[in-house]
């Protein structure tokens, strides 16, 4: 079963969101529901973030209402992500340009498949949220490929030459056109959409009936999930 998910790597929602996926892909295997292959799929929160960055404080300030409403959903993002084995830290935390962390994801999936480029994006998502890294840094994300195995000097060049640009804007048109405006965003199959960090007992409930629904009658279905959890632009 394939499921791809839109995300952008400085989205905590779409931190907690995967992690919280990937226990339910756990169980489902565990299970006897056979595999599931993630694909992830590209969209920036916001693109017009310039290369130097910005402060990220004072931005969540002006578009949740205040520092106060901001220090609260940090307090419960960390009770959400210690659940899951995240570390979710904020002071000094920047705004940065995400569009060369998604080319770098893109030309991951190309050059070794699902299972390195979701490992890529885990790494995004732990040098963002707990090391404090700049993923917009070029050498900072030839560092995180060579993390996950991938050739450090091959990933640098990539980064260089604009390798994975044109399947960037082909997951971002492909997300405008499905009406995909938050993230995370995960479509199993092409037919279900699952909107949001839904928990793991949703998610696993959805694989299922998703599975089931494929043994018996392979024709398309309507959307199931429900919206909780998601960041949006």
């Amino acid at each position: 079963m394939r499921v791809e998910v839109w995300s952008d790597v400085v989205c905590p929602w779409c931190y907690v969101g995967t992690r919280r996926f990937e226990l339910a892909v756990e169980r489902f295997r565990a299970d006897g529901g056979g595999e599931v292959e993630l694909v992830h799929r590209a969209f920036e929160l916001d693109p017009h973030v310039p290369p130097e960055g910005a402060d990220l404080a004072e931005h969540l300030a002006r578009k949740l209402g205040g520092r106060e409403q901001v220090a609260a959903a940090h307090r419960r993002l960390a009770r959400l992500g210690a659940e899951v084995g995240v570390e979710l830290r904020w002071e000094g935390k920047r705004r940065v340009n995400t569009f060369d962390a998604h080319r770098l994801g893109a030309w991951a999936l190309e050059v070794a498949g699902p299972e390195v480029q979701a490992a890529l994006h885990q790494a995004l998502f732990r040098a963002y949220f707990t090391d404090g890294a700049d993923v917009a840094d070029h050498g900072v994300l030839a560092g995180l490929a060579a993390e996950v195995g991938l050739d450090r000097d091959r990933a640098a060049e990539a980064l260089a030459t604009g390798a994975g640009a044109d399947a960037v804007r082909a997951d971002e048109q492909r997300a405008r056109t499905a009406g995909i405006h938050a993230v995370p965003t995960f479509v199993v199959e092409g037919r279900w959409t699952i909107p949001g960090a839904q928990d793991v007992e949703t998610f696993l409930a959805v694989l299922r009936r998703a599975h089931e629904r494929l043994v018996a009658a392979p024709a398309p279905e309507a959307d199931d999930g429900c919206a909780d959890g998601a960041c949006s632009a």
